[in-house]
């Protein structure tokens, strides 16, 4: 009894402490985006949630000019669930998804994003394509800002493992060129022509791959991987999707981080309880020496752990969502270019082998 009421005080005075400092946020808290004023990245009423029947962008986007990339090396083709760590390195990598699927305009967590940005927690974005153009101008704000990594959650959301060729090609290239297509438009503005270091932290492409419902089978794993895009999991998922996970129990979720660690959460509009969890767990783990870093800075400091597979907790638990979320073709067919390592235009690909 005296240890739940010590854990209650504990997270009531995080809640507390959570609120003060959310209020008291600092504009300098936010210099490092140079591209946006304080006031444009803040969250507004009403962009938090989803929209049904807005079929304004699920045409699949235009073919372009895609930069160059590699096929990924035969040891770290599979799925990414963890990384092993030195000893005493202490670092986990936080992963939101913004993903959209079509017939809808999904929503924007800005109040996930206020308080990662007033503490200087670092993130890595997995961003559906149709998200990206959906929330333009959101999206130019994470791009450019260094906290956050961008990468690559699929076109619109589809399960990939009933999917091929041109189809499965499109779900993994569209956001590619959304991503690329915004980069390049940032590039021309005057800010960045002001400042040319303001997109040191956005590379040419994106490099990291996460697979819709966390499904996937050897020819959607292939096709990604020839892509040259890591397909990253989790180990540990904190459940926000469902209306009935509270606040205190994703932060509970997120407290069992161990080092290595890849956290998947949302901020899509459906994280629901994810932005008050987080001023309750991230002081703490902090408090516990661990650091926030992206995928790729996890990925670089250990060795990947690849699976042969995806799933959530143990292999085959996705397997459901063959029947849950059956995949459709896109509304409106496009000829696509198909996916080949250092591909440089559409006319120079290589066939899918497929």
């Amino acid at each position: 009894m005296r240890a739940r009421l010590h854990c209650a005080r504990i997270i009531a005075a995080a809640i507390l402490a959570a609120a003060v400092m959310i209020s008291t946020v600092p504009q300098t808290a936010y210099a490092a985006n140079t591209c946006f004023a304080p006031e444009a990245l803040t969250a507004r009423d009403g962009e938090r949630r989803p929209v049904k029947g807005n079929r304004n962008f699920d045409a699949p986007p235009p073919e372009q000019q895609l930069a160059r990339f590699a096929p990924i090396a035969p040891s770290l083709r599979g799925a990414i669930r963890r990384v092993s760590l030195p000893p005493g390195k202490k670092l986990i990598a936080l992963t939101l998804d913004l993903c959209e699927q079509p017939g809808e305009v999904a929503g924007y967590d800005g109040a996930i994003f206020d308080y990662l940005r007033a503490q200087g927690v670092k993130a890595t974005l997995f961003t559906g394509g149709k998200w990206m153009r959906s929330h333009g101008t959101r999206m130019q704000q994470l791009l450019a800002d260094p906290l956050f990594e961008m990468a690559n959650h699929s076109e619109a959301h589809r399960n990939l493992r009933l999917l091929d060729g041109r189809t499965l090609s499109e779900e993994i290239l569209g956001p590619q060129r959304a991503y690329e297509s915004a980069r390049q438009t940032l590039a021309a503005s005057q800010c960045v022509t002001d400042n040319p270091k303001a997109l040191a932290s956005a590379p040419p492409r994106m490099s990291l791959f996460r697979f819709p419902f966390g499904a996937c089978n050897q020819q959607s794993l292939d096709a990604v991987n020839d892509a040259g895009l890591l397909a990253i999991q989790w180990d540990l998922s904190v459940a926000d999707p469902s209306p009935s996970q509270s606040s205190a129990a994703i932060a509970k979720a997120m407290l069992k981080a161990k080092p290595g660690s890849i956290l998947i959460a949302h901020a899509n509009g459906r994280g629901h309880h994810t932005a008050e969890a987080l001023p309750l767990a991230i002081p703490e783990l902090k408090a516990r020496g661990f650091e926030f870093v992206t995928v790729s800075e996890l990925l670089a400091a250990g060795t990947p752990q690849v699976v042969p597979t995806c799933y959530d907790n143990r292999p085959g638990d996705s397997d459901k969502y063959d029947k849950l979320f059956p995949s459709k073709p896109p509304a409106t067919a496009v000829k696509s270019p198909v996916i080949g390592p250092n591909a440089e235009s559409p006319a120079s690909a290589p066939a899918v082998p497929h």
